[in-house]
């Protein structure tokens, strides 16, 4: 696929027409409040895994509605001190695997914490362990739609909520250091990790590739791939439903927590990216309210963006943050 959406220099100035909703703070400290009220009841299980250069804890702790949400703690084998921690959020369909499928960060020294996705797990990958115990109204196949109908109910907000308690969860580990916790994932982990960005103030970094679930309005308009186009063909059906769907969805806008952000970042985009088009992703690098961000740009990339030279820009990167 050719470049199809705007021209690089358009881009670094890009700004998302997305509407910010007046209670957007409010709806987010009170759904963190409800949650806070379950004790997180972080567990950490030792795994053996025939893995000498790693130690590994099964993990399970309270997220949103106090659901049990499953993770992979991985540590250098032998750690004493608290690590510096980096906690990552999985792409769309997937699931926490298998530990041997995460062995970069604690290869660097640091601790690594994957969090499950609840009700994913079962696209790609070695899969996930983690239910997700809420129903919705009609909603078209996927996760894009379910619970649409209202901000309450749409599935982000358990993700989203998961996902700051997974951050809790991770930092309560005697082992790690919450002073140095950055937050880092690639597509649905992307959006996932800026969110956490917006909603946890005192982040040493965040890092996300090719972030999904950014400027809304733009994405499901703009391209025909999935996931995002799973909103175009719940409207298809629901008719006259549009505006009502872009206000649910305001409320989970990467481009609304990246305002919020108070983190260092660096972000990654592909210009052929037609899963999460490159406006989408710079409208949210573009909001991104610390000064220190940088965003790593593959010209003839599509979903895959950076893949192994990413990787090793983010293990740059990390040297100098934490």
């Amino acid at each position: 696929m050719a470049l199809f959406d705007l021209p690089l220099d358009e881009l670094r100035d890009y700004r998302s027409a997305s509407a910010e909703p007046e209670d957007f703070d409010a709806f987010w400290s009170k759904t963190l409040q409800e949650a806070r009220e379950h004790d997180l009841d972080a567990r950490f299980e030792p795994v053996d895994t025939g893995l000498s250069t790693v130690q590994v804890f099964d993990v399970t702790f309270a997220g949103f509605g106090g659901h049990p949400v499953k993770g992979w703690l991985t540590l250098p084998a032998g750690a004493e001190g608290p690590l510096p921690l980096i906690v990552e959020f999985i792409g769309y369909g997937g699931g926490r695997g298998l530990p041997h499928e995460h062995l970069l960060w604690a290869s660097s020294g640091r601790a690594h914490f994957v969090m499950d996705t609840r009700g994913q797990g079962s696209a790609w990958g070695g899969g996930g362990g983690t239910a997700d115990p809420v129903g919705g109204a009609p909603a078209y196949p996927g996760f894009m739609t379910r619970g649409i109908d209202a901000p309450e109910h749409y599935y982000y907000r358990r993700v989203f909520t998961d996902a700051v308690r997974a951050v809790e969860a991770a930092r309560s580990h005697p082992l790690t250091d919450p002073a140095r916790t950055v937050a880092v994932g690639s597509s649905q982990g992307g959006g996932i990790t800026i969110a956490v960005g917006g909603l946890v103030p005192d982040l040493a970094g965040i890092a996300p590739d090719v972030p999904f679930l950014c400027d809304f309005p733009r994405a499901a308009t703009l391209t025909d791939r999935h996931p995002y186009r799973e909103i175009g063909l719940y409207l298809k059906t629901h008719r006259g439903h549009t505006d009502d769907a872009l206000r649910t969805l305001s409320y989970f806008d990467g481009v609304h927590f990246a305002a919020r952000g108070r983190a260092p970042a660096l972000f990654s985009a592909a210009l052929e990216d037609q899963t999460c088009p490159p406006s989408t992703v710079f409208a949210a690098f573009n909001a991104w309210s610390h000064e220190d961000k940088a965003i790593e740009v593959y010209d003839f990339n599509d979903h895959e963006g950076g893949g192994p030279y990413q990787e090793a820009a983010k293990l740059r990167w990390m040297r100098t943050h934490i």
